[in-house]
């Protein structure tokens, strides 16, 4: 099969390697699905930069999301399943086959059947992206008639984050730093879109008494400002402090506060959470209730450029990589 893999870690034109390279076949539990389109997420590259796993698997197929068809099943699962519309969550989670490959094996529950109103696109969109927005959402309880602030509104969990909360019944503040962005998160249902140059005061000024639960993509940076807003026994669901690694806490704040502080890492979550998250997410997906952002296409080729772009900072939505030949 044609793949794209890497053997040692670093920059994506050191490291990716585009080829041939034998068909897995899927083990106990697993289904193999022919890959019609690999998404790309942050994750994928900070895991070749630092060579995460290579310890584990001396050559390394990347990607956690994608989308295809399943052709074959392992032992222990059903045969009705071949021929089916899948999307695909945690490929390369601790394995070494993940999605930039026309085949994959993965076990069967992470082959989500995909609704028939959906196309293959949308569900390389989705995996990491709107399962951490999920699992930021709901891991503490009902949101209905809550307030949420979601920051990066309109980034790539936090554009699921926005719509999810939505659809569950809350009041949504999101946050852009510019015009355009605010007005996006807006499109996708935000009921107050504000800036981020003076959090505090801008979410102040639409909701007074303050917020039950935020989504948050800068926990390091927006920590002061979110824990003031935080009304009692809130919750702030973070996970990424890209800018401050090791931040500091208002500690003494938190605390009478009774804030509960929730770091996100989907991967290892509980698989019953996992089952959750895909059964919410296909209801809205069956539902037309998700808007998707495409921000580029790569052919599998590409897949160096691809890794460069998102590096670059300059994708703004989801990043593709059609698998496929045409």
């Amino acid at each position: 099969m044609r793949a794209v893999w890497y053997e040692e870690k670093g920059l994506p034109a050191d490291v990716l390697t585009f080829g041939e390279m034998p068909d897995p076949q899927p083990g106990p539990g697993e289904v193999r699905v022919r890959v019609m389109v690999s998404g790309i997420n942050p994750t994928d590259s900070k895991r070749r930069s630092n060579g995460r796993e290579l310890a584990l698997h001396p050559r390394i197929v990347p990607h956690q999301d994608g989308a295809g068809i399943i052709d074959q099943v392992g032992p222990g699962v059903d045969e009705a399943r071949i021929g089916k519309r899948v999307w695909i969550f945690a490929a390369q989670a601790k394995r070494p086959f993940g999605t930039a490959a026309e085949y994959t094996c993965i076990p069967s529950d992470y082959a989500v059947d995909l609704p028939a109103a959906a196309r293959l696109e949308d569900g390389a969109c989705i995996g990491v992206p709107a399962v951490t927005a999920h699992r930021s959402l709901f891991a503490d309880g009902d949101l209905n008639g809550k307030t949420v602030l979601v920051t990066g509104a309109t980034g790539r969990v936090g554009r699921y984050a926005v719509q999810l909360a939505k659809w569950a019944g809350a009041k949504v503040i999101a946050t852009g730093s510019t015009a355009e962005k605010r007005d996006l998160a807006m499109a996708l249902g935000a009921d107050h879109a504000i800036g981020t140059g003076n959090l505090l005061e801008e979410a102040k000024a639409v909701a007074s008494k303050g917020i039950d639960h935020a989504v948050d993509v800068a926990f390091g940076t927006n920590i002061d400002a979110v824990t003031e807003l935080m009304r009692p026994n809130g919750t702030i669901a973070t996970y990424a402090s890209d800018a401050v690694a090791r931040p500091s806490l208002p500690f003494h704040l938190l605390m009478y506060k009774n804030i509960n502080i929730r770091m996100v890492a989907i991967f290892d979550m509980p698989e019953d959470a996992k089952r959750q998250a895909f059964a919410d997410i296909n209801r809205c997906l069956a539902e037309g209730r998700l808007k998707h952002h495409i921000d580029s296409r790569y052919k599998l080729e590409q897949t160096v450029q691809a890794h460069e772009a998102l590096e670059a900072g300059a994708v703004q939505g989801s990043l593709l990589i059609e698998v496929a030949k045409a």
